[in-house]
Order: structure tokens, then C-alpha cells, then sequence
């Protein structure tokens, strides 16, 4: 009898599952990756659809999270903790991440090259950002009143220019500033009333507020509880402190929206901004001549009282300012800090320096509206006018 063989299907069967095996094993590192970038958001999203439920929420604004982990970083933002603390400037953050990234700030390393104009960054997300003013790419648009805007942070900015009367219902009767609360309005007005209610014992100096007298009371004591670590300088106040830590960072890390410049405080950026608006808030109550900035109607009210109260302990030499006395003493002690990168030439104040490096430029950006001649000096300029 002929004998008969059948094909058992068996190793194909198992062939096709190790196949499909394989094909599973291939997919899921891909699905790890992508779930690796996925937002807690998108979790809890994709998970609620799925039937599973978050089991963690924020008890102050209702946020849910399905991990712990997660629930304890946002819940930073509302108690304002941050744990991460820079060794080096003294800066604190809510998580090790931005820590890290805020370290290379520090090491002066900036890898990340702009092809256009060649500006450096220390990371590739400043980068990023920055490109987008070459390509003239304003994607941010606000739906108020229609501006672009390069950067969301600077759309975020803006909008609370729109959202300032609902956040802060108390306005200003004289200049419309607005305040959250009616006590904060009260201490303003005294800016406009001219009222100083609280006089310090010692020298007679008036202030419109408790915490600015208890600030001032320091000058007399001299107390400065707050040090830097770098360079041992001592403060009155931690946020004196702080903005002072910027300097050995480096950082800058409030922008004009208009031009750009960075600065160091959110009060420097207040002050710059009037250049751009032309506004002079501080009027002089004896001739009327207004002024952008507070010092500078003080230097001008000496013009009318003749005062002086900053002496030089050295040559007795008055004068209207602390900043002016102290600029004056470099004379004495010889101090020159500001040093040119060019030829190491040092100069006593910056300004001297910046007139100094327009010799390496040839810049000359003080010119004659008669004949056209430019000089380094506007000084030169007044004098070369006499000819005219």
C-alpha cells in the first residue's frame, strides 16, 4: 500500500505567531517612546476615555493626575515650594529638571548658534525663540485687540493689560493705575497728595508707608542681614540681594516688549518703558518741568532749595545724590572696575568706558546739522558748533 504523508500545519501556525511576536516586540519600544512624551494632561485624557480614572486631584483647583509624583510638582505652584535650590547663585526652582537646565547659564557654555546673525544661546529653546524674529514669525495673536506677538510669554504679558480692570477693580481718580485691593489705592494716592505720614526719629525723613520707614531705619542702624556668597557684599533687603545675584549670573531676566532690552529688575524694565511712551509722571511743584524718573526730580528740586546732603568724607565736597558722592569717590581711592576688552585700558565709570570703545569702532554718532562733520563726543560737537 502506498503510504500517504500530510503536511502538518503546526510550524507554519507557530512561524506566523513568533512572526507576529517579533512584529509586537518592534512596536512597543516605539509606543514607550511616545508615551514617554506624552503630558500628564494627555494621560489622564487618554485614560478617562479609556474608562480609568484619575485618583489623584489637586484640592485647590480641581486638577486631576493619575500619578502621585505628578499631583506633588503641580501642587508647588500653589504653595509657591521650590525645593531646588541653585548652589551657585542661591535661585530656587519647583523641579530638578529646570535646575539643571538653569546650571548651564552658570558654566558660560552656549552651544547653540543662530546661522543668521551668529548669536549664541545656552539652550536650544532660546534658540528657537530667537530665529523666530529672523523669520518675522508672529503666531501669537490676541484676540482683543488683534497684536502679534513673537513669543507666548509676551502675548501672556500683554493680556494682562486687558485683563488689569477685572484683576484690579480700585483705579486711580488722577493717573489710572489700578490696585487689587483699597488699602494698596490708599498708599497710592499719597504719591499725588504729597501725605507722609510716617517720620523717622533720627533725621526727620518722611515716607508714605510703615515697611518704607522700618527700610529706611537701616541706613541708621547699619544693618545689612542679607550677603552674597560670590563676592561677600552685604544688603539691606533680600530683594536688593536677589536682583544683585544677576550680576555674577548673568541673567536678565525682564524684556522690553518694545525693543527687546533685557534687564535685571522688573523695575528697571517700568522705568525704561517711559522712553518708549514719553511719559514724566514726576512734576516739579515749584517751576512745573517734568521728569521720567523720581531721581530725576530730585536732582532738579536742588536746583531750587540749594540742599546738598550727600558730603564726601574725603574733601568735603557736596553733592545732590548718594550716586553722585559715591561716583566721586573713585577719585580718592583710585578705583577703575570697568576695564576695556580691547587694550585693558580701565576707566572709573562706564560711561567713560563706552565713550572710550566708539575709538575702536570709529563710530561717530554726534553730527553737525551745518556741515555734516561727526565726532565720538557730543561735547566736541557743542564746542565745533561755535564755528557756525
Amino acid at each position: 500500500m502506498d503510504r500517504i504523508w500530510l503536511k502538518c500545519p503546526r510550524k507554519s501556525v507557530q512561524n506566523e505567531v513568533t512572526h507576529q511576536h517579533s512584529q509586537d516586540d518592534e512596536a512597543q519600544p516605539q509606543q514607550r517612546n511616545t508615551s514617554k512624551k506624552k503630558t500628564s494632561e494627555q494621560r489622564v485624557q487618554q485614560q478617562s476615555q479609556a474608562g480609568v480614572k484619575a485618583k489623584h486631584t489637586c484640592d485647590q483647583c480641581g486638577k486631576a493626575f493619575t500619578r502621585k509624583p505628578d499631583l506633588t510638582v503641580h501642587q508647588r505652584i500653589h504653595s509657591g515650594s521650590k525645593p531646588f535650590n541653585c548652589d551657585q547663585c542661591g535661585k530656587n526652582f519647583t523641579q530638578s529638571s529646570t535646575l539643571i537646565n538653569h546650571k548651564v547659564i552658570h558654566t558660560g557654555v552656549k552651544k547653540f548658534e543662530c546661522d543668521e546673525c551668529g548669536k549664541t544661546f545656552s539652550h536650544s529653546g532660546h534658540l528657537k525663540d530667537h530665529v523666530l524674529i529672523h523669520r518675522g514669525t508672529k503666531a501669537h495673536r490676541c484676540e482683543q485687540c488683534g497684536k502679534t506677538f513673537t513669543l507666548r510669554s509676551n502675548l501672556t504679558s500683554h493680556m494682562k493689560t486687558h485683563s488689569r480692570a477685572e484683576e484690579k477693580p480700585h483705579g486711580c481718580d488722577v493717573c489710572g493705575k489700578r490696585f487689587g485691593n483699597k488699602a494698596h489705592l490708599k498708599i497710592h494716592m499719597r504719591i499725588h497728595t504729597g501725605e507722609k505720614p510716617y517720620g523717622c526719629e533720627i533725621c526727620g525723613k518722611t515716607f508714605i508707608e510703615k515697611k518704607k520707614l522700618k527700610r529706611h531705619m537701616m541706613v541708621h542702624t547699619g544693618e545689612k542681614p542679607y550677603g552674597c556668597d560670590v563676592c561677600g557684599k552685604q544688603f539691606r533687603h533680600k530683594t536688593y540681594l536677589k536682583s544683585h545675584m544677576f550680576i555674577h549670573s548673568g541673567e536678565k531676566p525682564y524684556k522690553c516688549d518694545v525693543c527687546q532690552k533685557r534687564f535685571i529688575t522688573k523695575h528697571e524694565v517700568i522705568n525704561h518703558m517711559r522712553i518708549h511712551t514719553g511719559e514724566k509722571p514726576f512734576t516739579c511743584d515749584v517751576c512745573g518741568q517734568s521728569f521720567s524718573y523720581k531721581r530725576s526730580l530730585s536732582y532738579h528740586m536742588s536746583d531750587h532749595t540749594g540742599e546738598k546732603p550727600y558730603k564726601c568724607d574725603v574733601c568735603g565736597k557736596d553733592f545732590n545724590s548718594k550716586s553722585d558722592r559715591n561716583r566721586h569717590m573713585k577719585i580718592h581711592t583710585g578705583e577703575k572696575p570697568f576695564s576695556c576688552d580691547v587694550c585693558q585700558r580701565q576707566f572709573s565709570r562706564k560711561s567713560y568706558l563706552k565713550m572710550h570703545m566708539l575709538t575702536h569702532t570709529q563710530e561717530k554718532p554726534y553730527v553737525c546739522d551745518v556741515c555734516q562733520k561727526r565726532f565720538i563726543q557730543k561735547r566736541v560737537l557743542n564746542r565745533h558748533m561755535r564755528i557756525h
